[in-house]
């Protein structure tokens, strides 16, 4: 998909803020640091749309892009980083609670985890808390270079095991830094929009 035109247009805490053209929505999950912004960058083809930090926990809202006029990636706060109070991560919680039970134009959720490393307790979690809701899920397994060619089937299974994946969902190889799995991943996302 070729994206022309792209924009962040709010950073939410609370469902008042959310936009309400009723455009469909793809939310996009995973670990701190794993590399959501780099993918969402990657697939748009701009280079720092979505600001990348070698700093865990920089994303502390629902930051909504507007791609072509026609839809949105909703990038949610990264999970499981420690640094982070009791109360911020309790804060956060509710607030992606409240995005995923009640927004009736979210679609389908991306969820990024890192290829080189068995899928946490918390990616675990978050699969497992997205299927309760019934939302599809896309996994993006990211940094697929740093990982030698013939490694790629054993480490895709790792992490279809340890999902325990859904038929319906599916898993896409990634690389921010080749675009390997760019085309895959337009294929999957596209048919929720």
């Amino acid at each position: 998909m070729k994206i022309n035109q792209a924009e962040i247009v709010i950073s939410a805490v609370s469902e008042k803020q959310y936009p309400d053209e009723g455009l469909p929505e793809i939310a996009l999950a995973g670990r701190s640091n794993v590399g959501k912004s780099s993918f969402i960058n990657t697939i748009i083809n701009r280079k720092n749309l979505a600001r990348t930090s070698q700093k865990p926990g920089k994303t502390q809202t629902l930051n909504f892009y507007k791609l072509n006029d026609a839809f949105y990636f909703v990038d949610v706060p990264g999970y499981g980083y420690a640094k982070v109070s009791k109360a911020e991560r309790e804060k956060w919680g509710r607030m992606m609670d409240e995005y995923f039970q009640k927004r009736e134009t979210l679609q389908a959720v991306v969820l990024v985890c890192d290829i080189r490393h068995e899928p946490t307790d918390a990616d675990v979690q978050m699969y497992d808390y997205l299927k309760y809701y019934e939302l599809p899920v896309i996994i993006v397994a990211t940094k697929l270079d740093k990982i030698k060619k013939s490694k790629h089937q054993q480490h895709i299974k790792r992490v279809k095991d340890t999902f325990e994946v859904d038929a319906e969902d599916i898993i896409i190889p990634f690389s921010s830094e080749t675009g390997e799995g760019k085309d895959e991943a337009w294929q999957a996302i596209k048919k929720y929009l």
